[in-house]
């Protein structure tokens, strides 16, 4: 029958990687992180919450009057207590909307035998693993996630450190896990440790 897998870890752990497996092997996949994109866009009621809270220089200059999370990052990434409002905002948000999609899934029969992964940065900091049946939890070492996201981000090492910091620790997360993947760079193991649900 159906699981739904909640699969969490670090920035640059591999998340997207064991994503892609699992669609490969016929999963239905949601990620939080496009639902956050939902979340922001103009008319929802988190948009409203947003500017009430942050005011109007938060909106982009151009014609979408989207919110410029750019700017808005830059609010929040100095000022925890801002970070928190904003997380108070957005995290019911999309866990409403994961929610949704994961009931959208269920109801439609030819899923019934398929696998759901919801696949969230934040799923144990926002308290959302009751949706999920089992919680997996991608770990990688701190200094090959210091490579890949300054070569993906483009981004310098001190800026990179403070992003790997501001996140839940390892051995933290590693408490809530039912399954912990060990992501040390290598596809085939990571593919092999995947296969063992």
């Amino acid at each position: 029958s159906m699981v739904i897998i909640g699969l969490t870890g670090g920035i640059c752990s591999g998340k997207s990687t064991i994503s892609k497996l699992l669609i490969d092997y016929g999963a239905n996949y949601i990620d939080a992180d496009k639902l956050g994109h939902e979340a922001y866009l103009p008319g929802t009621n988190c948009y409203n919450k947003l500017i009430n809270e942050f005011g109007e220089s938060i909106i982009s200059s151009d014609n979408t009057k989207s919110i410029n999370r750019q700017v808005l990052r830059s609010i929040v990434f100095t000022n925890k207590e801002k970070l928190n409002i904003l997380q108070s905002i957005v995290w019911p948000e999309i866990r409403n909307l994961a929610g949704n999609k994961i009931k959208l899934i269920q109801s439609d029969i030819s899923n019934s035998n398929k696998h759901i992964v919801l696949e969230a940065a934040v799923m144990i900091e926002a308290g959302w693993q009751d949706l999920v049946d089992t919680l997996w939890v991608v770990e990688t070492d701190k200094q090959l996630a210091l490579q890949r996201l300054q070569i993906r981000n483009n981004l310098t090492s001190e800026e990179v450190l403070k992003i790997i910091d501001s996140q839940l620790p390892n051995e933290e997360r590693r408490k809530y896990a039912n399954k912990l993947i060990i992501n040390n760079g290598d596809t085939n193991e990571l593919e092999k440790q995947c296969l063992e649900l």
